[in-house]
């Protein structure tokens, strides 16, 4: 495709207004480690069980608006939903900064949690759907970097905002200090600012145009598409997606459309995009993120050293994430996925390794940031990027939602579970199992996921319709 066909510029800012999606996504799921050591001490909260049903109250949102989020964004359009994500991402950061009760502190997490399972839905969807098939991965891939920046910017707040405390200090004085009493207040409100940046660009972007076409409005799709390009790229695109609803009568995904003929028909292909969701959260990796505290500790790190090591790990994960916006069309989704797969389980093994011979400090940092750095540069950006394109256009949302639905459950059990391995196993016993999860993941990458760099969406479900459970499908260009 002729690059003047193209209005690049102005693709490149509406992916970046949706994006922003995800760097509320990365703040609000992030922040909260920084602030749990405060927190904690602040409601009382001792028991493991508890600490880790607090940690992981945001999922019980995430699930629920992952729930929704397909028929939200099927009945309302793309952009209607990120406008609602905004708004559930400023209510949860108000509310959980002024909370005055544990409840109300879950309560304004859950909220948060709906905005980030609403966006990480429909994020990666939207940019998928306005993208050009030769530059959708790099774009869908941007998501993953506002998702890092997010994450970095939520690190480098609570270090900002946190006080440095006496080594060795007591929950006595954590809780009477400026960290215990305000200070984790401010890592939440903080958010607050984003979010509302965010709800006023997402009034300015268009309409998803395959959701126009979707919803019986090819002429606002036409004017869509030719503000993305030439009037000859409007009309190519406009027919291509017209023709994939051809035979369908242009229905609107439902719950009830993927429970009869047509689920069975895309059954295969719901099934790699459920195992992929659900791996990018088994291989463990949050754990890191929302576990701070304990896995540094484990290395021998006091609270301040684990606060500058936070943000490390988020400077760490920030490069990666850059260097896999090229790699992504350059290599292909395929590849990156089995050597992020690989590469895990091998550091795990060494990290289980140095947990099991008691090694602390800096050999455990090393092995943590080159675990961060892997995965920023593989299954972080590749398994969004493949969940937003391998789905057929009548069923994107509502498939995409199913995918975001068990990634969120995945990362539920991931939350609940980590103390409970941690205290049962040790942190040597709990990353072996974590690698051994990594080798299952590769085989079925190795086994089941196909090459998708370079087609069309619409070629996509062409190729995958007729060859999914095959080796996988061959590279092919549009011409």
């Amino acid at each position: 495709m002729a690059k003047r066909e193209i209005n690049a510029p102005y693709i490149w800012a509406i992916s970046l207004i949706a994006a922003c999606g995800g760097f509320l996504f990365g703040y609000d799921w992030v922040v909260i480690g920084g602030a749990k050591p405060f927190y904690e001490i602040y409601f009382a909260i001792s028991d493991p069980l508890a600490s880790g049903f607090v940690m992981g109250s945001a999922l019980i949102g995430c699930l629920s608006g992952a729930v929704f989020a397909g028929l939200i964004a099927d009945r309302y359009g793309r952009k209607p939903s990120l406008v609602m994500a905004a708004t559930l991402f400023a209510v949860s950061a108000v509310g959980t900064a002024l909370a005055d009760s544990i409840d109300a502190f879950i309560g304004f997490r859950i909220i948060g949690g709906l905005g980030i399972g609403l966006a990480s839905t429909v994020s990666p969807v939207y940019i998928a759907e306005i993208s050009p098939a030769e530059r959708r991965g790099q774009l869908v891939a941007v998501n993953q970097l506002a998702i890092v920046l997010g994450i970095l910017s939520a690190q480098i707040t609570n270090l900002l905002i946190a006080e440095a405390a006496p080594a060795g200090a007591s929950a006595q004085y954590i809780l009477q200090s400026w960290n215990g009493q305000t200070g984790w207040r401010y890592m939440f409100a903080a958010e607050v600012v984003p979010a509302a940046l965010f709800f006023l660009f997402m009034l300015a972007a268009p309409e998803s145009p395959r959701w126009l076409v979707k919803a019986q409005q090819p002429e606002r799709a036409r004017r869509v598409l030719g503000k993305m390009g030439s009037a000859p790229y409007a009309a190519r695109i406009l027919a291509d997606i017209l023709a994939s609803y051809e035979g369908e009568g242009r229905q609107r995904e439902t719950a009830a459309t993927l429970k009869g003929a047509e689920f069975r028909e895309i059954r295969p292909i719901v099934l790699i995009g459920l195992v992929l969701a659900v791996f990018q959260q088994w291989c463990g990796i949050n754990v890191i993120f929302n576990y701070a505290q304990e896995v540094f500790a484990s290395a021998g790190f006091d609270i301040d050293d684990t606060l500058r090591s936070i943000v490390a790990t988020g400077l760490v994960n920030l490069v990666f994430t850059l260097l896999a916006l090229p790699l992504v069309e350059r290599v292909g989704r395929r590849k990156l996925m089995l050597a992020g797969a690989l590469g895990l389980a091998a550091i795990y093994s060494l990290m289980a390794g140095a947990y099991a011979l008691g090694l602390s400090g800096a050999p455990l940092l090393v092995l943590v940031l080159c675990a961060i750095a892997l995965y920023a540069a593989t299954l972080a950006p590749v398994t969004w990027v493949l969940l937003s394109e391998i789905f057929p256009n009548r069923v994107r949302s509502t498939a995409m939602a199913i995918s975001t639905f068990a990634l969120w459950s995945a990362s539920l059990s991931l939350t609940l579970t980590f103390p409970i391995l941690n205290s049962a196993l040790g942190a040597s016993g709990t990353f072996f199992i974590y690698a051994l999860i990594c080798l299952a993941g590769f085989r079925f990458i190795y086994r089941r996921v196909p090459e998708t760099r370079s087609l069309s969406l619409e070629d996509i479900e062409l190729a995958l319709s007729a060859r999914v459970g095959a080796r996988p499908i061959e590279e092919r260009r549009p011409s």
